[in-house]
């Protein structure tokens, strides 16, 4: 391994700063270095309880998705920002019957800066083929977070808070029929619920825009979680089947989740 596919190799593992050029013996020292025990936060507090006050993101002015596009480059209030290659914005048909939300981009959609572009967004792409959906035509995908957090982690609740009124104007701006919600962290942005993915999966659930109108959403498991446990499949197809029936036709057996 070279120099340069070793420090790679340490990015993708969520290394990002690094101490010196030097090794040094930390043995060396005569007092011993006391460090303080670290502040713990309450991570257990519900997701309403962290989101920002207007004052700290203010997106009245925000009506279009080039408007929004632009709010989140100029934002620095996440740290993930800074560690991550590429904002990851959202990607698909500007005027889409079903919006997918996903959870953070991951190592390939930090790359290329487009949302479900890896194995899990090729497994996506079969999904909603299955039904007739794409994000050339018909669909929207995008995600809670827009910026990779180091090493593929799952995001803190804070950065899921501070995230959620960008997503909240995402959905607005776009004005689906549906959305679908993948995995357990997007689904527990958009409703503030603790159950884990299993017991909900499967759900509708209305999600309330801000103006007071109510937009249908379908809870599945995330593509990647497909790819660890393929037995899944047949559920997703359930559900699959279900959004389908809501869209009004038929679904394209041949292309079923279950049978890729």
């Amino acid at each position: 391994m070279d120099n340069y596919a070793a420090l790679e190799w340490q990015w993708q593992m969520g290394a990002t700063e690094f101490i010196g050029a030097e090794p040094y013996d930390w043995m060396q020292d005569i007092l011993p270095v006391i460090v303080p025990p670290p502040v713990m936060q309450n991570v257990t507090q519900p997701l309403a309880a962290l989101v920002p006050s207007e004052n700290d993101i203010n997106l009245s002015a925000v009506d279009n998705l080039s408007a929004l596009r632009d709010a989140l480059q100029n934002f620095d209030g996440l740290a993930i920002k800074r560690t991550a290659t590429h904002m990851v914005f959202g990607e698909g048909a500007q005027k889409p019957r079903v919006v997918v939300v996903g959870e953070a981009p991951g190592a390939d959609e930090d790359r290329q800066g487009r949302p479900f572009v890896g194995v899990s967004g090729q497994l996506l792409d079969k999904m909603l083929g299955a039904i007739n959906l794409s994000r050339e035509t018909n669909a929207y995908i995008t995600n809670v977070i827009n910026w990779r957090p180091p090493g593929n982690r799952s995001p803190t609740p804070q950065e899921i808070a501070i995230s959620l009124p960008f997503l909240q104007k995402h959905i607005e701006i776009l004005q689906p029929e549906f959305l679908l919600v993948v995995g357990g962290v997007s689904a527990k942005a958009l409703f503030n619920i603790e159950q884990g993915i299993t017991r909900i999966r499967g759900k509708w659930m209305d999600y309330e825009l801000t103006g007071g109108k109510k937009i249908p959403a379908l809870i599945t498991f995330h593509p990647a979680y497909l790819l660890r446990a393929p037995a899944q499949k047949a559920l997703v197809w359930q559900d699959l089947q279900s959004l389908h029936a809501r869209l009004g036709a038929p679904p394209n057996s041949e292309n079923a989740t279950e049978k890729n």
